[in-house]
Protein backbone atom coordinates (compact mmCIF):
# COMPACT_ATOMS: atom_id res chain seq x y z
CA UNK A 1 0.00 0.00 0.00
CA UNK A 2 1.13 3.41 -0.72
CA UNK A 3 0.34 6.58 1.61
CA UNK A 4 0.60 9.91 -0.43
CA UNK A 5 1.43 12.66 1.97
CA UNK A 6 0.59 16.09 1.15
CA UNK A 7 1.09 19.02 4.01
CA UNK A 8 -1.37 22.01 3.38
CA UNK A 9 -2.13 25.49 4.56
CA UNK A 10 -4.80 27.44 2.39
CA UNK A 11 -3.99 25.28 -0.70
CA UNK A 12 -7.75 25.67 -1.77
CA UNK A 13 -6.74 26.91 -5.25
CA UNK A 14 -3.98 24.75 -6.42
CA UNK A 15 -4.95 21.77 -4.18
CA UNK A 16 -7.43 19.99 -6.43
CA UNK A 17 -5.10 20.27 -9.13
CA UNK A 18 -3.13 17.35 -7.73
CA UNK A 19 -5.94 15.51 -6.07
CA UNK A 20 -7.39 15.18 -9.37
CA UNK A 21 -4.65 13.25 -10.40
CA UNK A 22 -5.24 10.61 -8.05
CA UNK A 23 -8.70 9.56 -8.88
CA UNK A 24 -10.54 6.59 -7.16
CA UNK A 25 -10.29 3.84 -9.88
CA UNK A 26 -6.23 5.21 -9.76
CA UNK A 27 -5.56 4.52 -5.90
CA UNK A 28 -7.03 1.23 -5.84
CA UNK A 29 -5.39 -0.09 -8.62
CA UNK A 30 -2.23 1.05 -6.54
CA UNK A 31 -3.67 0.68 -3.27
CA UNK A 32 -3.29 4.26 -2.40
CA UNK A 33 -4.75 6.28 0.71
CA UNK A 34 -3.99 10.20 -0.13
CA UNK A 35 -3.75 11.70 3.00
CA UNK A 36 -3.79 15.39 3.79
CA UNK A 37 -2.35 17.17 6.79
CA UNK A 38 -3.87 20.73 7.50
CA UNK A 39 -1.74 23.04 9.11
CA UNK A 40 -4.69 24.98 10.17
CA UNK A 41 -6.18 26.58 6.98
CA UNK A 42 -8.41 29.24 6.87
CA UNK A 43 -9.88 28.55 3.63
CA UNK A 44 -11.41 25.53 1.72
CA UNK A 45 -8.56 23.72 1.95
CA UNK A 46 -9.86 21.00 4.18
CA UNK A 47 -13.34 21.14 2.81
CA UNK A 48 -11.69 20.13 -0.96
CA UNK A 49 -9.97 17.36 0.24
CA UNK A 50 -13.00 15.84 2.28
CA UNK A 51 -14.95 16.05 -0.59
CA UNK A 52 -11.99 14.04 -2.91
CA UNK A 53 -12.37 11.58 -0.15
CA UNK A 54 -8.91 12.49 1.15
CA UNK A 55 -7.82 11.59 4.89
CA UNK A 56 -7.30 14.75 6.41
CA UNK A 57 -5.45 15.18 9.97
CA UNK A 58 -6.20 19.27 11.47
CA UNK A 59 -3.44 20.70 13.48
CA UNK A 60 -5.35 22.50 16.55
CA UNK A 61 -2.46 23.50 18.58
CA UNK A 62 -1.67 27.40 18.86
CA UNK A 63 1.52 27.35 17.79
CA UNK A 64 2.56 27.09 14.31
CA UNK A 65 3.18 23.75 12.78
CA UNK A 66 6.05 23.45 10.40
CA UNK A 67 5.82 21.69 7.20
CA UNK A 68 7.84 18.87 9.24
CA UNK A 69 5.78 18.45 11.67
CA UNK A 70 2.61 18.08 9.06
CA UNK A 71 4.33 16.29 7.44
CA UNK A 72 5.10 13.62 10.47
CA UNK A 73 1.43 13.93 11.33
CA UNK A 74 0.40 12.71 7.67
CA UNK A 75 2.89 9.83 8.30
CA UNK A 76 1.05 8.83 12.01
CA UNK A 77 -1.67 7.94 10.44
CA UNK A 78 -0.97 6.22 7.36
CA UNK A 79 -1.19 2.96 6.61
CA UNK A 80 0.96 2.11 3.85
CA UNK A 81 4.24 0.84 3.66
CA UNK A 82 5.67 2.94 1.21
CA UNK A 83 5.59 6.67 2.01
CA UNK A 84 5.15 9.02 -0.74
CA UNK A 85 5.41 12.54 0.57
CA UNK A 86 4.60 15.55 -2.14
CA UNK A 87 3.92 19.31 -2.20
CA UNK A 88 0.23 20.75 -2.42
CA UNK A 89 1.18 22.92 -5.45
CA UNK A 90 2.98 19.73 -7.75
CA UNK A 91 1.37 18.44 -11.05
CA UNK A 92 3.28 14.83 -12.25
CA UNK A 93 3.67 14.10 -15.63
CA UNK A 94 2.02 10.37 -15.63
CA UNK A 95 0.96 9.13 -12.19
CA UNK A 96 -0.26 5.53 -13.07
CA UNK A 97 3.70 5.45 -13.82
CA UNK A 98 4.51 7.36 -10.97
CA UNK A 99 2.78 5.77 -8.35
CA UNK A 100 4.29 2.49 -9.90
CA UNK A 101 7.58 3.60 -9.66
CA UNK A 102 7.22 4.62 -6.42
CA UNK A 103 5.89 1.10 -5.57
CA UNK A 104 8.87 -0.47 -7.11
CA UNK A 105 11.54 1.34 -6.29
CA UNK A 106 12.30 0.36 -2.60
CA UNK A 107 12.48 -3.36 -3.33
CA UNK A 108 15.77 -3.65 -3.98
CA UNK A 109 18.23 -3.93 -0.57
CA UNK A 110 20.27 -0.82 -1.42
CA UNK A 111 17.67 1.59 -1.82
CA UNK A 112 16.40 4.12 0.99
CA UNK A 113 14.67 6.41 -0.97
CA UNK A 114 13.59 8.01 -3.89
CA UNK A 115 12.77 11.65 -5.28
CA UNK A 116 12.17 12.85 -8.97
CA UNK A 117 13.41 15.57 -11.55
CA UNK A 118 11.95 19.05 -10.85
CA UNK A 119 10.74 21.75 -13.22
CA UNK A 120 7.96 24.57 -13.24
CA UNK A 121 4.99 24.11 -14.53
CA UNK A 122 5.30 23.90 -18.60
CA UNK A 123 2.91 26.96 -19.30
CA UNK A 124 4.37 28.54 -16.45
CA UNK A 125 8.17 27.98 -17.42
CA UNK A 126 10.57 31.25 -18.51
CA UNK A 127 14.07 30.56 -19.99
CA UNK A 128 15.28 31.03 -16.40
CA UNK A 129 13.06 28.52 -14.89
CA UNK A 130 14.73 25.86 -17.24
CA UNK A 131 18.34 26.87 -16.54
CA UNK A 132 17.78 26.96 -12.69
CA UNK A 133 16.03 23.84 -12.75
CA UNK A 134 18.28 21.79 -15.20
CA UNK A 135 21.73 22.53 -12.89
CA UNK A 136 19.65 22.27 -10.10
CA UNK A 137 18.58 18.42 -10.70
CA UNK A 138 22.38 17.80 -11.87
CA UNK A 139 23.12 18.88 -7.91
CA UNK A 140 20.70 17.03 -6.57
CA UNK A 141 21.87 13.31 -8.65
CA UNK A 142 25.66 15.02 -8.13
CA UNK A 143 24.95 14.85 -4.14
CA UNK A 144 23.00 11.27 -4.37
CA UNK A 145 25.87 9.90 -6.55
CA UNK A 146 28.96 11.23 -3.88
CA UNK A 147 26.44 9.68 -0.91
CA UNK A 148 25.53 13.05 1.01
CA UNK A 149 21.97 12.26 0.62
CA UNK A 150 19.46 14.78 -1.38
CA UNK A 151 16.11 15.40 -2.23
CA UNK A 152 13.07 18.29 -2.12
CA UNK A 153 10.05 18.34 -1.00
CA UNK A 154 8.24 18.16 -3.55
CA UNK A 155 8.87 14.65 -3.99
CA UNK A 156 10.29 12.38 -1.83
CA UNK A 157 9.64 8.83 -1.35
CA UNK A 158 10.73 6.26 1.65
CA UNK A 159 9.77 2.99 3.00
CA UNK A 160 7.10 3.49 6.39
CA UNK A 161 9.68 1.31 8.24
CA UNK A 162 12.70 3.08 7.18
CA UNK A 163 11.06 6.52 7.75
CA UNK A 164 9.66 5.41 11.62
CA UNK A 165 13.33 4.07 12.57
CA UNK A 166 15.18 6.93 11.73
CA UNK A 167 12.42 9.35 13.69
CA UNK A 168 10.95 10.75 10.53
CA UNK A 169 11.46 14.75 9.55
CA UNK A 170 12.73 16.72 12.30
CA UNK A 171 9.69 19.06 13.44
CA UNK A 172 11.83 21.51 14.46
CA UNK A 173 12.81 22.52 11.51
CA UNK A 174 11.31 25.84 10.06
CA UNK A 175 13.47 24.83 6.46
CA UNK A 176 15.75 22.58 5.60
CA UNK A 177 13.85 19.68 6.79
CA UNK A 178 13.60 17.85 2.99
CA UNK A 179 17.71 18.06 3.24
CA UNK A 180 17.94 16.56 6.79
CA UNK A 181 15.57 14.01 6.20
CA UNK A 182 17.37 12.11 3.37
CA UNK A 183 21.08 12.90 4.66
CA UNK A 184 19.92 10.50 7.27
CA UNK A 185 18.43 8.03 5.12
CA UNK A 186 21.57 7.85 3.11
CA UNK A 187 22.84 6.15 5.40
CA UNK A 188 20.84 3.04 4.71
CA UNK A 189 21.10 2.85 1.64
CA UNK A 190 21.31 4.95 -2.41
CA UNK A 191 18.71 8.10 -2.98
CA UNK A 192 17.63 7.19 -6.49
CA UNK A 193 15.48 9.49 -8.82
CA UNK A 194 12.36 7.90 -9.98
CA UNK A 195 12.68 6.67 -13.91
CA UNK A 196 10.67 8.36 -16.01
CA UNK A 197 9.26 11.03 -13.45
CA UNK A 198 8.58 14.76 -13.35
CA UNK A 199 7.51 17.06 -10.63
CA UNK A 200 5.60 19.97 -11.71
CA UNK A 201 6.04 23.20 -9.34
CA UNK A 202 4.55 25.77 -8.90
CA UNK A 203 6.97 29.09 -9.64
CA UNK A 204 5.23 30.97 -7.14
CA UNK A 205 7.89 31.35 -4.51
CA UNK A 206 10.51 31.91 -7.52
CA UNK A 207 8.41 34.71 -8.76
CA UNK A 208 7.86 36.48 -5.85
CA UNK A 209 11.53 35.77 -3.97
CA UNK A 210 14.30 35.46 -7.30
CA UNK A 211 16.46 32.42 -7.54
CA UNK A 212 19.31 34.40 -6.37
CA UNK A 213 17.43 34.95 -2.80
CA UNK A 214 15.87 31.93 -2.60
CA UNK A 215 19.27 29.74 -3.75
CA UNK A 216 20.97 31.60 -0.93
CA UNK A 217 17.77 30.66 1.84
CA UNK A 218 18.80 27.25 0.88
CA UNK A 219 22.12 27.53 1.53
CA UNK A 220 22.30 29.00 5.00
CA UNK A 221 19.44 26.47 5.71
CA UNK A 222 21.41 23.16 4.35
CA UNK A 223 24.81 24.68 6.20
CA UNK A 224 23.07 24.84 9.70
CA UNK A 225 21.55 21.34 8.69
CA UNK A 226 25.01 19.98 8.65
CA UNK A 227 26.93 22.10 11.05
CA UNK A 228 23.85 22.63 13.87
CA UNK A 229 21.67 20.17 13.14
CA UNK A 230 18.94 23.06 12.83
CA UNK A 231 17.73 25.68 10.03
CA UNK A 232 19.01 29.34 10.16
CA UNK A 233 15.06 30.52 9.51
CA UNK A 234 13.28 31.40 11.85
CA UNK A 235 9.45 31.54 10.47
CA UNK A 236 9.03 29.68 6.32
CA UNK A 237 6.28 32.58 4.95
CA UNK A 238 3.49 31.05 2.81
CA UNK A 239 3.14 31.96 -0.69
CA UNK A 240 0.13 32.00 -1.93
Amino acid sequence: MISVVIPTLNEEKLLPQILEQFPKDLCTRHEVELIISDGGSSDATVELARMRGAVVVEHDAEHRQTIAEGRNRGAEVANGDVLVFINADIRINDTDHFLSACASILGGPVVSGATAVVHVFPEEEKLSDRLFHLWHNQYVRFLNLIGEGMGRGECQVISADLFRRIGGYNAGMVAGEDYDLFRRTRKHGRIVMLPGVVIYESPRRFRKYGYLHILWGWTRNALAVIFRNSSSSEEWEAVR
